[in-house]
């Protein structure tokens, strides 16, 4: 587990597949008693003819609009920072880690990416944040009937070292996540990156049980609880609804097998750590130029 201020971070958008990973984060932000510490100014990072502002009304009638953005929440009362990841290998923590626990939350700013991650790099420092936790999510080649593949990289060896996780290797497109984390690390914060892959044949809906995924592995490393509330039912009658769709899909259903036997396949004890690797690199051929792949990138 993690210690000291850990950031939490989740965007919408391209890194969100089955709005996995901003609802993980909601999740959280529910139970913690947490206050916006600071928002970015939309002006500079969003462009409204790709992320529109919405209209709703208030409690008093009015209309009120939401601008598209992105909030930095800390603790209402927080705990005095201990000892940094790598300063002291016997250091725990408690169970109850709320008060060391800030979060990211927003929309993948459409322009200047270099300056938005430079802003929120600067806001953790600020804050004293010793870790970062990047949460994503992506659309993938996997069956909807076998539990949501997750995988964890880092590019701190500190952190590799404390959480038994990989350094990525992968070349090629990314989304916001991989920007902020590359400007924290070169900042001196360690970051790790925890990915879902979501079923691309469900991709408009989204998707608890992948949430359900992050937030098991999330707790693992934040020491903080997260009440599941109804996402095991949620996630029961997810993948029961997709099971009633395939049923009356011949082609539906043929290639959920394909895919079941795929993951059965890679997932059996036979398996080398070559075919595991040979099957990642089928997919990264087939998903192109996607949502970024968490073993190779954020």
């Amino acid at each position: 587990m993690l210690s000291g201020r850990i950031l939490v971070v989740a965007f919408e958008g391209w890194n969100d597949a089955g709005e996995a990973a901003t609802g993980a984060v909601r999740s959280l932000k529910e139970e913690l008693d947490l206050v916006e510490l600071f928002a970015v100014d939309p002006e500079l990072y969003f462009d409204y003819q790709f992320n529109r502002p919405t209209i709703s009304s208030g409690d008093d009638g009015r209309r009120e609009l939401t601008w598209p953005g992105t909030v930095l929440y800390g603790p209402r009362s927080p705990v005095e920072r201990v000892a940094s990841l790598g300063e002291d290998a016997e250091i725990t923590v408690s169970g109850d880690n709320v008060g060391n626990i800030f979060l990211l939350l927003g929309t993948e700013p459409s322009r200047s990416w270099q300056g938005f991650a430079a802003e929120i790099v600067d806001r953790a420092l600020a804050a004293d944040i010793s870790a970062v936790v990047f949460l994503g999510a992506m659309l993938a080649d996997v069956p909807h009937t076998r539990p949501i593949s997750l995988m964890s990289s880092s590019d701190s060896a500190e952190m590799r070292a404390e959480l038994g996780i990989e350094r990525s290797d992968y070349e090629g497109p990314v989304g916001i996540l991989s920007v902020v984390a590359l400007a924290a690390e070169a900042a001196g914060i360690p970051t790790m990156s925890i990915w879902a892959s979501v079923p691309h044949y469900v991709h408009n809906a989204p998707s608890p049980k992948a949430m359900l995924a992050l937030i098991d592995r999330l707790e693992e490393v934040i020491d903080v609880t997260i009440p599941r509330g109804d996402l095991v039912e949620e996630a029961t009658a997810w993948e029961e609804g997709i099971d009633a769709l395939a049923a009356d899909d011949d082609d539906m259903a043929a290639y959920i097998a394909q895919l079941e036997q795929a993951r059965d396949t890679v997932d059996s004890p036979e398996a080398s750590g070559e075919a595991i690797a040979q099957e990642f690199e089928k997919y990264l051929r087939r998903r192109g130029d996607k949502p970024d792949d968490p073993r190779r990138g954020r």
